[in-house]
């Protein structure tokens, strides 16, 4: 399954590898492809093994947020 998420505070490209690692490291996730001049991540994910909450705390672990 593939979902898109919004996300805010991103201002360069250490700011994209900061969440693409932090998504990427959860359990459930194969792949997300962060784009900074769209401010969004598309997530191809298992949904039975990871939440949008998951991802969410993710995210803000690392100074961002989903909007």
């Amino acid at each position: 399954m593939e979902k898109t998420y919004r996300i805010e505070g991103m201002t360069c490209d250490h700011c994209v590898r900061a969440v693409t690692k932090a998504i990427e490291s959860l359990p459930g996730v194969k792949r997300a492809l962060v784009s900074l001049s769209e401010g969004k991540a598309v997530v191809s994910l298992d949904p039975a093994q990871v939440t949008d909450e998951q991802i969410r705390e993710a995210v803000a672990e690392e100074g961002y947020r989903v909007a």
